[in-house]
């Protein structure tokens, strides 16, 4: 396949995951992960950097 190709199924395949489904139920883990990061940010154990920021050191990172 060629990139494009690529891409494409993949735009295809978002599209149709992003569809409402009305029997899916994230896992149980979700839940216990997301407690945990939310613990995590509440005690400044973790911080968070803005989509700009991120976005500039991950293109310095990779180039």
């Amino acid at each position: 396949m060629t990139i494009s190709e690529k891409i494409g199924m993949m735009e295809d395949i978002w599209s149709d995951l992003s569809k409402p489904e009305q029997h899916f139920s994230p896992p149980e883990w979700h839940d216990r992960i997301l407690d945990e990061r939310s613990r995590l940010a509440q005690s400044g154990e973790v911080g968070f950097t803005d989509w700009e920021t991120a976005k500039k050191q991950i293109q310095d990172r990779v180039s």
